[in-house]
């Protein structure tokens, strides 16, 4: 078991494994997108999807909950204007309307602290339902 440290203001702990694969992410690149979920019974971020290299923004989020709240990273590549081929690390804050508030504030209190464990995050987004964090939205933040 790892130890984690408790966040003083939701008191939300971040799992060892949380840091780690992100770093997998960051630096080898083993993973396409993490989504990450609040585990309220034992107060701790687990990891709880991995995505593979090769799955895409359209798996992260159909793996995102309907009627839940999730953190999720995604390393998003892209080609700018110069065409030069580029990488941004999204930190995406999903709390669709439909979760109850509960989760909502729970989530809303522990993503500063969370987000801050997690180095080398370049872009943030906060949806509420998917047309908020559409494709065409990630391409336009990156650029």
């Amino acid at each position: 078991m790892c130890i984690a440290k408790a966040n003083s203001a939701s008191g939300m702990a971040v799992s060892d494994e949380c840091k780690l694969k992100f770093l997998e992410l960051k630096a080898k690149r083993n993973f396409r997108f993490i989504v990450f979920k609040i585990e309220e019974k034992i107060q701790q971020v687990k990891v709880e999807r991995l995505g593979q290299p090769g799955e895409s923004y359209d798996d992260l989020t159909a793996s995102l909950p309907d009627d839940d709240c999730r953190y999720a990273v995604f390393d998003f590549d892209f080609i700018t204007d110069e065409n030069c081929q580029k990488s941004k690390i999204f930190f995406i804050s999903w709390s669709p309307d439909t979760s109850r508030v509960r989760n909502k504030m729970l989530y809303a209190s522990s993503k500063d602290r969370f987000k801050r464990e997690l180095d080398g995050i370049q872009v943030e987004l906060q949806a509420t339902d998917p047309s908020e964090m559409s494709i065409d939205i990630i391409k336009g933040r990156a650029l």
